[in-house]
């Protein structure tokens, strides 16, 4: 039997719709990957060739994939969106 708390939280639409809009940047230093900026406010990161940041919003045009910070989390670094969530929020 699985408890409501293994599930984690439930996010309000609130939450989500922050977390969708923040800045990858900081989030992606924060976990150690190296940033190198380019022109325009763009960066990419020497560990996804190809893939491209700025603000809450990143595309990998290769592999035709984008997306906002939540996206991110889940379809780059591979984390569930719960573990997303908890990345991006802090908690």
């Amino acid at each position: 039997m699985t408890s409501p708390s293994l599930k984690g939280p439930r996010w309000s639409r609130e939450q989500i719709r922050a977390a969708r809009l923040a800045p990858l940047v900081p989030l992606l230093q924060k976990r150690g990957l190296q940033l190198i900026q380019r022109e325009a406010g763009n960066f990419t990161l020497p560990a996804y060739p190809g893939l491209i940041v700025k603000a809450s919003y990143w595309r990998w045009p290769e592999r035709n994939l984008a997306g906002n910070a939540i996206d991110f989390q889940v379809q780059v670094l591979g984390l569930s969106f719960h573990d997303a969530m908890r990345q991006i929020t802090g908690t």
